[in-house]
C-alpha cells in the first residue's frame, strides 16, 4: 500500500528521481525558466518553493540544507542572494507553470515552469558568458 507516499514515480528509481529533481531545481534557479514535461513540472514546483523558503530564512543551516538537496554551489548562492531577496515579502507562490503544447516525438505534454517576476536576462546568461570567455581565450591564443 502507498499510504503517505505522494508524487509520481515517472518510471524511475528513487535515486534517479532524486538526482533528476536536484538537477532540474538547479537549472530552474540558474535560468529562472525551463521547459519540461507537465508531470515533471508539477512535481518540481513544491521542491523549488521549499528551497526558496529556505533561502528566505537565510541562515547557515538553511544554506547547508539547500546544498545537500541540489548539490550546486552557484545555484545555492543565487538562490540565497538574488531570489530570496526578490521574494522576501511574498508568502509563497514563487513559481508559475504554463502548458506549452505537446512534444513532437512522443506527444508528451510540455510545460514552461518559471519564477513569477523572473529576471528575463537570466535565461541564457551563463551560455553567453561561456561563449564570450571562449572568444577571449581564442583571441589571446
Amino acid at each position: 500500500m502507498r499510504h503517505q507516499n505522494s508524487g509520481r514515480k515517472l518510471n524511475r528509481t528513487a535515486s534517479h528521481r532524486k538526482a533528476m529533481f536536484a538537477n532540474m531545481a538547479a537549472s530552474l534557479i540558474t535560468h529562472e525558466q525551463i521547459v519540461t514535461t507537465l508531470p515533471k513540472a508539477k512535481d518540481l514546483r513544491p521542491i523549488v518553493e521549499k528551497l526558496v523558503t529556505l533561502g528566505k530564512r537565510g541562515d547557515l543551516h538553511a544554506r547547508r540544507q539547500a546544498v545537500s538537496q541540489i548539490k550546486d554551489q552557484d545555484a545555492v548562492r543565487k538562490l540565497f542572494d538574488a531570489i530570496a531577496t526578490r521574494y522576501a515579502t511574498r508568502n509563497g507562490g514563487y513559481l508559475r507553470i504554463m502548458k506549452a503544447g505537446f512534444r513532437q516525438g512522443d506527444n508528451a505534454p510540455l510545460a514552461v515552469i518559471e519564477f513569477v517576476e523572473r529576471d528575463v536576462d537570466a535565461k541564457g546568461a551563463a551560455d553567453k558568458a561561456r561563449v564570450a570567455a571562449e572568444a577571449d581565450a581564442a583571441e589571446a591564443a
